[in-house]
């Protein structure tokens, strides 16, 4: 999968509060299901769904010992946000620093 399949996978699973709350909640460490499920009003389904949502993007990873499910975060997709939102970051400014040099350079003095 390319570099920009997996960034655009990673951002739609971002886009929703709930699994952005379960991402920051792993961040902490790994956690269970229902640990994870016990804070939002909604069915345990309806949170299953946003879990396949995260794990299918990369974001977690899950494992099943018994009758418990543990998710954990996968750090190295978060790290290809980072990278992606730097090279943004690095882009801009360079833009901006032209920009001001132009503007700065160009007045006359008159």
């Amino acid at each position: 999968m390319a570099k920009h399949d997996v960034l655009d996978e990673v951002f739609v699973a971002l886009g929703d509060p709930t699994r952005r709350a379960v991402v920051r909640h792993l961040g902490r460490g790994p956690a269970s299901v229902s640990e994870l499920a016990e804070p939002f009003p909604m069915t345990l389904p309806s949170f299953m769904k946003h879990l396949r949502t995260l794990e299918s993007s990369g974001l977690i990873t899950t494992s099943k010992t018994g009758r418990v499910r543990t998710c954990a975060l996968n750090r190295d997709r978060l790290d290809l946000v980072d990278d992606w939102l730097a090279e943004q970051r690095q882009h801009w400014e360079q833009l901006t620093d032209r920009l001001e040099h132009f503007v700065t350079d160009d007045k006359d003095p008159s």
